[in-house]
């Protein structure tokens, strides 16, 4: 490790740990009804766009009205954005004449943003016109972002709830969170990112000479004001192919600081609104606490990885680290901190070629994905499934001492531990059946690009990434092939892998939502027990102990024989990948 990297990585941690009571605070106010400076000029919009869709705000609802508002949202969304895509040739702002992709690389898309997955089987700049960028990819960076941020504060209501069985109103949750979250803070950083010199053009691609006399065509595109939300919405699917290692997406090492700070902001500031919101601020930076302190882990781990480098290039002469796959504007220390810092947050953007990773430091990022998505996680989706795994680790402790499991006060019953073990399991369940059938049948392997440990990482890393609403991806693996390819259109290998993977996003995503809104359902309204002498605190040290604990007991342990199988093995072999 260099003392620069070592600073970088510090400075980071450091002034995210600053900001989160702020933004997490502000949060608090927002979903608690408050009045805000932006009221004044964002109320009327708020208020009239209630009228066009004829909800009352202030209706409440219980876990299956807000579930259910919440599915018929999500399908709506799926619909317009499936609907973009497909009709892409008649649109405007498509200065190259691209025509619509393929109807399975479509299904695929449609249910990777609107999932919040974000993953691209496609390359953007040559495949997508800027319409279906603005209007069908960026408009669901922000749904999709709001859904999740929805689903936890109604979370929140059902567990510091006293009396009501309601958890507020999904319409007007996801509003607030588009209107008094996402969109200013997004609005100010695509300002900076273009004057850092990020594009955002609607002209056509410019043809240029390279200096070694090669005509190429140079995109351009709203790339800024897409980059601003897919980082802070932590989505993640890129403009361009290459996604943050473009200079045109990410032009300096400022604004590589800048966005490991948007795609971290909201996910570690949402514990500090869960602790306002349930009135008990230790509980909420405990919570912190156990994720921090997993994120520092994964980033060392990662960042020594790379910077010893491997066997194969040991053996081949090639000391200082791995640098291939990697930004020479960047080198290892940010590649490795966005790596580490892309998969906590279920954001997948990249600056550098995942798959190049060492065998050891690719196994990280899986590792953090394998998690459950609860080192701090997609926004919303990261704390909510964090919750689940307080509720198991409440549970399990209550069992050890022989004591009801009780969290905030409130009895933790038979309901919701099976709910709570529903919500656990089901996208583990999902990534190793899907890696299952896509390794062991030939239509599967058709995607796979490598042989060996690294062909089955590819598989192993693709579904985990769609499950867990990541989206970053071992670059191997495929489900998109040009249209005029000759003998490749059509092939249900690659239809194969679109189905399989936007199916796994669709369930890995809604069944963990369900199973948490009825966990909060049964929650809301239970009488809450005073504290007594052996009641069990949930908000020191030896519960964040505790919770760690289970995280890797529960989560991790699912998937060992899989990254044995795969990453492992490739670290410790002379195999160039």
């Amino acid at each position: 490790m260099t003392v620069q990297g070592s600073i970088q990585i510090v400075l980071l941690l450091a002034v995210l740990t600053a900001a989160a009571p702020l933004l997490g605070g502000y949060m608090a106010r927002v979903f608690d009804g408050g009045t805000m400076r932006l009221t004044r000029v964002l109320g009327p919009v708020e208020r009239g766009f209630y009228r066009v869709i004829r909800v009352d705000a202030r209706q409440e609802q219980d876990w299956k009205a807000y579930a259910r508002s919440l599915l018929v949202f999500s399908l709506l969304s799926w619909l317009a954005l499936f609907l973009i895509l497909r009709t892409q040739s008649v649109h405007p702002f498509n200065p190259s004449g691209f025509s619509a992709a393929p109807w399975d690389v479509t299904f695929n898309t449609s249910s990777s943003f609107v999932t919040n997955t974000n993953w691209q089987y496609y390359a953007g700049e040559t495949t997508l016109s800027n319409f279906s960028q603005m209007a069908g990819l960026a408009v669901q960076n922000f749904l999709s972002a709001a859904v999740g941020i929805a689903v936890v504060v109604a979370v929140i209501r059902g567990i510091s709830a006293r009396s009501a069985k309601t958890l507020g109103n999904f319409w007007a949750d996801m509003t607030r969170t588009v209107l008094y979250v996402l969109l200013p803070i997004a609005f100010v950083a695509s300002i900076f990112f273009i004057s850092q010199g990020m594009v955002q053009s609607l002209s056509p691609a410019k043809a240029f000479t390279s200096l070694e006399g090669v005509k190429q065509l140079i995109t351009l595109g709203p790339v800024a004001s897409q980059e601003a939300i897919k980082l802070l919405g932590t989505n993640g699917g890129g403009f361009f192919n290459v996604n943050s290692a473009m200079p045109f997406e990410n032009p300096s090492g400022l604004t590589d600081f800048v966005s490991m700070f948007l795609l971290l902001l909201i996910p570690v500031s949402l514990p500090i609104t869960f602790g306002r919101m349930v009135g008990a601020r230790r509980q909420g930076w405990a919570i912190y606490g156990a994720m921090m302190i997993m994120l520092v882990v994964a980033i060392g781990i990662v960042y020594a990885a790379e910077g010893h480098g491997s066997v194969a290039q040991h053996l081949a002469g090639v000391n200082g680290g791995n640098f291939e796959g990697k930004e020479t504007r960047f080198g290892i220390p940010s590649s490795s901190l966005f790596a580490a810092v892309t998969t906590v947050t279920s954001t997948g953007a990249v600056n550098a070629a995942m798959e190049s990773l060492t065998g050891i430091g690719g196994a990280v990022p899986m590792a953090n994905m394998m998690s459950g998505e609860v080192i701090f996680g997609g926004v919303g989706s990261g704390l909510y499934s964090m919750l689940l795994f307080v509720i198991l680790a409440v549970f399990i402790a209550g069992l050890m001492v022989g004591r009801t499991p009780e969290f905030l006060g409130k009895k933790i019953a038979a309901r919701e531990i099976k709910l709570t073990m529903v919500g656990t399991l089901a996208t583990p369940l999902l990534i190793l059946i899907a890696s299952g059938i896509a390794i062991a049948t030939t239509y599967g392997r058709r995607s796979i690009f490598n042989a060996g440990p690294q062909g089955f990482s590819e598989t192993l890393y693709a579904y985990t990434s769609q499950a867990n609403n990541n989206g970053s991806a071992f670059a191997g693996y495929t489900g998109f092939v040009q249209p005029n390819a000759p003998g490749n259109h059509g092939a249900f290998g690659i239809t194969f892998a679109d189905l399989l993977g936007g199916g796994t996003m669709m369930l890995a995503r809604y069944l963990p939502i369900l199973a948490v809104l009825a966990v909060a359902g049964a929650l809301a309204g239970r009488r809450v027990s005073p504290a007594g002498p052996g009641t069990m605190r949930t908000d020191n040290g030896t519960f964040v102990v505790m919770l760690i604990g289970v995280i890797l007991l529960v989560a991790l342990l699912t998937f060992v024989p899989a990254l044995l199988l795969g990453p492992i093995v490739q670290g410790l072999t002379n195999q160039v990948f």
